[in-house]
């Protein structure tokens, strides 16, 4: 997040309102665009959502 420059709350929100969300072998794909770029957030989701990682596409 740090060396992307991407915030928290840039996080949550494209978790919660994709523009696209794709899954693969129990893991979601969420792709948002932040106005700046489009993110891809990778995570899983069980009792509790864990990001695995985020990154630019």
């Amino acid at each position: 997040m740090k060396k992307r420059k991407i915030s928290e709350d840039e996080i949550i929100h494209s978790i919660k309102n994709p523009n696209k969300t794709l899954k693969k072998n129990k893991k979601y794909y969420a792709q948002k665009n932040i106005g700046r770029a489009t993110i891809e957030v990778v995570y899983e989701k069980d009792k509790y959502i864990n990001v695995i990682t985020l990154y630019y596409i």
